[in-house]
């Protein structure tokens, strides 16, 4: 599908150059110009532009402090983490949990922590960067990853998983045909994962975690493109961990998911 120009937005790089430009002209006005119209009684005589200039810096500067080093809003645009997030789920990410980075070069400048197995992390793709991904943290740095028989197996222990029951949608609460769901246990928490049993199983095979890279895989086993298939995420690819949901709206809101934690 042809990308539009929004898609191409390079956003941090616009909100970088929105709160440059308009601080600038700002300090340009404060130093240079208003002392002048202040000694000649002119204080109110203030430019339109200097204006505009005094409303939208405070606020370009507040959002990009907010979401470069604290959070930054998603949409999930795809199902490949079903059940755990549906196509129209809003989250917000925490991206304070893997490391402060600056905007645009995304350089680590504050080591803060790594992500630990069972994280829901939202990352760059590596092939390519300008896309953000949505995956489970399943492999670390230099573990050896095995998927058979459904089967997480992390350096020769299986990831447990229990339960088996018809999936159904809460979007429209109908059962979706051939999905089970199921529980497993990657990290502290257990999660729900999604598989097509009478399908055959997505690439089984072993994945050996080189350092300084990440192993992802999507909840929605059976219907996921992630790291089964294109690899590992480097370490300066992370952007955050997802947190919880603050609205889901996909032709319609579903209120019960408003506030979820995300697991």
């Amino acid at each position: 599908m042809p990308s539009s120009w929004i898609d191409n937005l390079n956003f941090p790089l616009v909100l970088v150059l929105a709160t440059a430009v308009t601080g600038l002209i700002w300090l340009i006005d404060a130093l240079a110009f208003a002392p002048k119209r202040r000694t000649e009684g002119r204080s109110d005589d203030v430019p339109l532009l200097v204006e505009y200039v005094q409303s939208f810096f405070p606020v370009f500067l507040v959002v990009l402090v907010l979401r470069s080093f604290l959070f930054e809003p998603f949409r999930i645009p795809s199902g490949s983490m079903i059940p755990t997030l549906l196509v129209g789920d809003f989250i917000l990410v925490n991206k304070f949990s893997y490391g402060v980075r600056l905007p645009i070069t995304n350089t680590k400048i504050l080591d803060t922590g790594s992500p630990e197995r069972g994280d829901v992390a939202v990352f760059r793709f590596p092939d390519n960067p300008r896309l953000d991904y949505i995956k489970r943290v399943v492999g670390l740095p230099g573990d050896e990853v095995q998927y058979v028989d459904r089967t997480f197996i992390v350096n020769g222990e299986p990831m447990a998983t229990e339960g088996s029951e018809p999936y159904i949608s809460p979007v429209d609460e109908l059962l979706v045909r051939g999905a089970v769901a199921r529980n497993e246990q990657l990290g502290d928490e257990p999660h729900r994962i999604l598989e097509y049993p009478a399908e055959t199983a997505k690439r089984s095979g072993t994945f050996m975690v080189p350092e300084g890279h990440y192993f992802m895989v999507g909840d929605n086993r059976d219907r996921s493109n992630d790291g089964r298939f294109w690899g590992f995420v480097p370490e300066e690819n992370l952007v955050g961990k997802a947190r919880f949901i603050w609205m889901h709206w996909n032709d319609g809101i579903i209120w019960s998911r408003l506030g979820d934690s995300i697991k």
